[in-house]
């Protein structure tokens, strides 16, 4: 049997380990989380959370599948595979108001079995497509009345103040909220608000107060932190805070200025009915014949070719663009029809690293690479001529990701490439067609190519040798 591995994301939680065996999702509950899981698990809450798919499985399994370190475990938790792995600096503004949504009404729910949750992470939320899913079974604790909300801090900080800033000030959270992947201090949030977002009474309440306070037990007796410490909410009370936060948050919005001009791209492009439809046509041929159990699209825009795919014979797909806008179409034309597409807030040039505790916390979207199938459309120009990134390395990078794709290469002439370098010069000498085909077959056969324009669009599909 093969070992068990300790997942590294899951050190900090005293009640229990993530593990892997293969392809097994197992997690651990220690002597320390035990009472808390079989009262949760007895109440009832726990099989109907599962029921309704807004928590991820559970299934007793025998801890003997630990092997040495099965005596370290009163029970051994099997939950089902997931599909991918994200976090939630790469998550647009709707999936993130999601996942929080959905963590207030699991806290309101929980309460009504006396219930709580101990933690409000937004690492313990993962998509299945457009839709989150709480996998932290371990979360739930016993609830006693006058039980104050301890983790509205970390609610704040890794939901609240992330959604804020894009609602309130236009700025897209992701690049702030994976260089702090704790989460956006109120206290920085706080300095960037007007007088006149601070005296909103919400804004006041869950931002500029707790700031207060923060500020003041910073200077206070070690007594009065007790107190502070010592303080009790109401049931009541507790219902009536989450009910008031859950109406705030589904009512926020980013604000029309923040909509980038690549929102628009995929009604205003280079491409006549004709052209879109050869490239329609050949992304069909391509997944109703390799039906890739995972397609990743690179450079995704609002999703409409990885719909396409999925259509044709593609399972699931993920989606990846460096613009927050073109995302936020993707999500909702992923929410609106159903697809089992997730797209995510990721740059090609810069993609999300590993971090946290020793590199390894938070895993690399490298680390997390899966994709059976591969998407590459009008992306090749911004990472050649944008970023100024090599052409074969940009191809090799591409086709490293996946055993078969289609990778699309945009000639100088196209407009959209003219538009690059109007306003600087032309340093690309090798950025050519034949250069591009080159590096193609440094590392996979060609099994078909389309002109999607003639002599300015040029579709390849690319099937990878083996190692």
């Amino acid at each position: 049997m093969d070992a068990a591995r300790r997942e590294e994301a899951s050190f900090r939680d005293p009640a229990g380990q993530v593990y892997r065996i293969r392809d097994r999702v197992l997690r651990s509950v220690s002597e320390f989380g035990c009472p808390d899981y079989e009262f949760v698990r007895d109440s009832g809450l726990l099989s109907g959370l599962i029921a309704s798919n807004r928590v991820i499985g559970v299934e007793e399994v025998s801890p003997d599948l630990l092997g040495p370190r099965a005596s370290s475990a009163k029970y051994l938790l099997e939950h089902p595979t997931l599909p991918f792995i994200s976090h939630p600096y790469e998550w647009c503004f709707s999936a993130l108001r999601s996942a929080a949504l959905l963590q207030l009404d699991l806290l309101a729910e929980a309460l009504d079995f006396d219930v709580t949750l101990s933690d409000a992470s937004a690492y313990n939320f993962q998509f299945r497509g457009p839709e989150p899913i709480f996998i932290d079974a371990l979360s739930f604790r016993r609830y006693r009345d006058g039980d104050y909300w301890t983790a509205h801090q970390q609610f704040c900080e890794q939901f609240l103040n992330p959604l804020l800033l894009t609602a309130l000030q236009g700025v897209a959270f992701n690049a702030w909220f994976r260089g702090s992947p704790e989460g956006i201090r109120s206290e920085d949030l706080n300095s960037l608000l007007s007088w006149r977002q601070k005296v909103n009474w919400r804004v006041l309440t869950h931002v500029a107060l707790p700031v207060r306070f923060q500020l003041s037990a910073r200077k206070n007796t070690a007594s009065h932190i007790d107190r502070i410490k010592a303080r009790h909410l109401p049931r009541a009370s507790f219902l009536q805070m989450i009910g008031g936060l859950r109406k705030w948050i589904a009512g926020l919005e980013p604000p029309k200025s923040s909509q980038s001009a690549w929102n628009g791209y995929a009604a205003d492009n280079a491409y006549d009915p004709m052209a879109a439809e050869v490239k329609a046509d050949f992304t069909r041929r391509y997944a109703s014949t390799v039906k890739p159990a995972m397609l990743w699209d690179i450079g995704c825009n609002t999703g409409l070719y990885t719909e396409i795919a999925l259509q044709a014979g593609a399972l699931e797909a993920v989606g990846f663009d460096t613009d927050m806008g073109a995302v936020e179409g993707a999500f909702v034309r992923a929410r609106e029809k159903g697809l089992r597409f997730l797209p995510l807030v990721v740059d090609a040039a810069d993609p999300s690293p590993g971090q946290g505790w020793l590199g390894r916390e938070r895993k690399s979207l490298e680390a997390r690479a899966n994709a059976d199938g591969l998407l590459a459309y009008a992306l090749v120009h911004h990472l050649s001529i944008g970023r100024n990134i090599p052409l074969p390395e940009v191809i090799a990078w591409l086709i490293g990701m996946a055993p078969q794709g289609v990778i699309e290469f945009v000639e100088k002439e196209d407009p959209m490439v003219r538009q690059m370098l109007r306003l600087r010069d032309d340093i690309f000498d090798d950025y050519r067609r034949d250069a591009f085909l080159a590096a193609v077959q440094n590392h996979a056969e060609i099994v078909e190519t389309k002109d999607v324009i003639e002599n300015r669009r040029l579709l390849v599909w690319y099937r990878r040798r083996p190692n």
